[in-house]
């Protein structure tokens, strides 16, 4: 009986070598053509074709770096790889690997990625400054270059650019990762923002509160056109929203029904209301458009604003509420910001009632200490908890200004009692306070991600605002956004399918 079952075993061993020999032989490389899409020196296209439809993939590493895999690509006799993740400058060994049963396997050859562009060469990570690559964890960190030529780039812990995208003729304002893995973008020419200067002599700028405001159609961080892109740099779709007479600004999101739901500018001409003749009252909306402009719902501030009690008008008119975020709650209704009132109100996404207000005079019980000010990109973290960046601005905790601080935090929300509990509070350091812009993400380390825009930093902190990792970047970015690594799971692979 042991012979017996040796013999099989030397049957099957046999057999499975004939079919790896016999598919190893069948299906063979006619040719293997590299390629470098767009000029980028960080990706790589690699086309191959067949002699017979075969599934494929590309395995892919440097001398000191890891093995990645290319996702599977189905029978067929042309593929066309993509290599992401690359360093410039560096070169590579790849081979071709069919997915059979036993992966036959191409020999091993190379290539080596070109120098990068010296417009994207910059001294990100200063000796000088906490430096930890490991604070970061795997992801990366996702910035906008709102100049020309605009562009996107994804940051790793060393401070070196492994992905980005760039426009030849716009800035990027803003971007965002949507449910589908892919990024949304905000694009606008440059030189566009409009601003209204309050005057001095008015009772409101001598409270303190005169700061610059958007003004006009396009105001401040406003964009023109909203595009599509996904990893290998491919633009899916391209949309002029200018021509629809919108303006989006500030912020923009996909939501799990792949329909865009952005921040937009909205006026009204409130003589009819208030029976005063006031000029025209510039405000905010949320439009919710399909990917070819079409829009399906519209939400205005000025239908649930009780103008007759807003002293205020005539100040604010050019910039009444501000509002520059829109990000989703656990039950998918909207979480706006408006600094100027210094909240965050949750809007019902179907009926456009407001459902809450959080902060100074809001509908939940805050202690003094806790209220925020001027405060941008709140949204729901990992936690689950409602985190935001709390710019410090007209702050009553210290008038210095040399002494005001900026910071991220957190509370856990009881919607029913109306309480908060605050969670995190993790200051800047006093030299990386920032007026205005910024943004505040815990990372899945439990580390948090901060921008200081005005002084053009990036932080990754400790939970008690200890500075673990700095990026210097050369322009003012309006927030820097964390980019886990699943994100890329459909475009590289750490291991084979």
């Amino acid at each position: 009986m042991r012979i017996l079952k040796i013999v099989i075993g030397a049957l099957v061993i046999a057999v499975l070598y004939a079919c790896y020999y016999f598919y190893s032989q069948y299906v063979q490389l006619v040719n293997i053509q590299l390629s470098s899409p767009d000029n980028s020196a960080i990706k790589e296209d690699i086309h191959v074709k067949l002699n017979r439809p075969a599934a494929a993939y590309v395995e892919y590493w440097s001398a000191n770096g890891e093995h990645y895999y290319t996702p599977v690509k189905g029978e067929k006799k042309d593929h066309i790889f993509n290599l992401l993740m690359l360093d410039a400058d560096t070169d590579y060994h790849y081979r071709i690997v069919l997915d059979r049963l036993i992966p036959v396997k191409s020999k091993v050859m190379r290539f080596k990625t070109r120098k990068q562009s010296p417009w994207m060469v910059h001294d990100w990570i200063k000796e000088e400054h906490p430096h930890d690559p490991r604070a970061m964890g795997d992801g990366l960190t996702m910035l906008c270059y709102r100049e020309f030529p605009g562009y996107i780039a994804m940051v790793d812990g060393k401070g070196a650019i492994k992905w980005y995208w760039q426009d030849e003729k716009m800035g990027v304002r803003i971007a965002s990762l949507t449910p589908r893995g892919t990024i949304l973008a905000l694009l606008a020419p440059v030189g566009k923002d409009e601003f209204y200067k309050p005057e001095p002599n008015k009772a409101f700028v001598k409270s303190g509160m005169g700061y610059s405001l958007r003004t006009g159609k396009m105001g401040y961080m406003g964009g023109t056109e909203l595009a599509e892109i996904d990893l290998t740099g491919r633009v899916r779709w391209r949309l002029n929203v200018d021509k629809l007479g919108l303006i989006v600004h500030h912020d923009l999101r996909m939501d799990k029904a792949n329909h865009i739901v952005a921040v937009v500018r909205d006026y009204i001409l409130p003589e009819k209301q208030t029976g005063k003749s006031i000029d025209t009252l510039w405000g905010d909306g949320i439009v919710v458009m399909d990917t070819t402009g079409k829009v399906l719902k519209k939400w205005s501030t000025w239908d649930h604003w009780d103008l007759a009690k807003d002293r205020r008008l005539d100040s604010l008119k050019h910039d009444r509420f501000h509002i520059n975020t829109i990000s989703f709650d656990k039950d998918s209704n909207y979480l706006v910001s408006s600094p100027i009132e210094n909240q965050v109100w949750k809007i019902n996404a179907q009926t456009g009632k407001t459902m809450w207000r959080l902060g100074q005079g809001g509908d939940f019980q805050l202690d003094a200490s806790d209220f925020f000010y001027f405060q941008h990109a709140p949204h729901i973290n990992k936690d689950g908890d409602l985190m935001l960046f709390d710019n410090g601005d007209f702050s009553p905790r210290d008038s210095s200004t040399a002494n005001k601080k900026s910071r991220a935090l957190s509370f856990s929300l009881d919607e029913k009692r109306k309480t908060a509990s605050k969670k995190l509070d993790v200051p800047l350091p006093g030299k990386q306070y920032t007026a205005r812009m910024g943004s505040a993400y815990l990372l899945p380390n439990g580390n948090v991600l901060q921008t200081s825009s005005k002084t053009g930093s990036v932080l990754i902190s400790d939970k008690q605002g200890k500075v673990l990792w700095e990026l210097n970047t050369y322009f003012i970015p309006y927030r820097a956004e964390y980019v886990p690594a699943k994100f890329w799971q459909d475009y590289v692979k750490m291991k084979p399918d």
